[in-house]
């Protein structure tokens, strides 16, 4: 359950990179609605540091779990 949930914050995390970079929303393209979207500047530095962190945030995904042993 927990990877899944990281997944799901990383995905969220990647779609505000695409919407502070490009200002385009990738799951609302993929899920319908409007895709383009239009964000102070302020906001956009707060969408990509999101972003980067998701990205950071991937190799949770892949660390072995210290509590498996």
């Amino acid at each position: 359950m927990e990877k899944v949930a990281l997944t799901l914050v990383i995905v969220g995390a990647l779609n505000w990179l695409l919407v502070g970079l490009f200002e385009w929303d990738l799951v609302a393209a993929l899920l319908g609605g409007e895709a383009h979207r239009e964000a102070s500047g302020l906001a956009r530095i707060v969408y990509t540091l999101v972003g980067l962190t998701g990205l950071y945030c991937t190799k949770l995904l892949f660390r072995e779990d210290s509590r498996a042993r």
